[in-house]
């Protein structure tokens, strides 16, 4: 697999090597070994899934510490817009967003560290999304910020009306987010 920087530090591409033949085709989807040469230590404690129809918006979330998630995130089948947001307050980069596509057919995957919010938008008629993290989900420290703020200006890639669950639609813009009133975001020393 090669690891390629992005225009965001610490938020990486992962390409797998694929072996293709008349049977179909074969590659690895994680290595520990191999990932934590880029990205250090990396211990998946949970893995999630979920199916999404064209159109639907998930995110932005994130977890506030101690719960804070690095993800190696991938789609299964379909295609999605993959979106970051760097809510580091000592990032260089801080509040800066950056957008992937990711499909059952590149078999990217990308890698977020902690101190990202995360989204995504289906661009195909569904998409399967696959999560691994390295904390598990504690719904008390569950936190977003709303997909369509002005001030990060995402562009989402779609032009039909993009559907959000009603919990995403009451998330609060960027500057009324906990860590930006705060003025920082601390990672969960371990």
């Amino acid at each position: 697999m090669n690891v390629m920087a992005t225009n965001i530090p610490d938020v990486l591409i992962i390409t797998p090597h694929i072996y293709r033949d008349e049977r179909g085709y074969f590659f690895e989807t994680f290595n520990t070994e191999k990932l934590e040469k880029h990205i250090g230590k990396f211990n998946v404690i949970q893995e999630n899934q979920s199916k999404s129809y064209r159109g639907i918006v998930r995110g932005l979330h994130f977890q506030k510490p101690p719960y804070n998630q690095a993800k190696i995130v991938s789609v299964i089948k379909g295609m999605v817009l993959d979106v970051v947001v760097d809510i580091r307050a000592d990032s260089s980069t801080f509040g800066e967003w950056a957008s992937f596509i990711l499909d059952g057919t590149n078999k990217l995957s990308l890698f977020i560290p902690r101190g990202f919010a995360h989204g995504f938008v289906t661009l195909s008629k569904d998409a399967i999304f696959q999560y691994k993290v390295d904390n598990y989900y504690a719904p008390n420290h569950e936190a977003g910020i709303k997909f369509d703020d002005k001030i990060l200006n995402i562009d989402w890639k779609m032009k039909a009306r993009l559907m959000v669950s009603q919990k995403d639609k009451m998330l609060p813009i960027f500057n009324q987010c906990e860590f930006y009133k705060k003025g920082e975001y601390h990672e969960n020393p371990k």
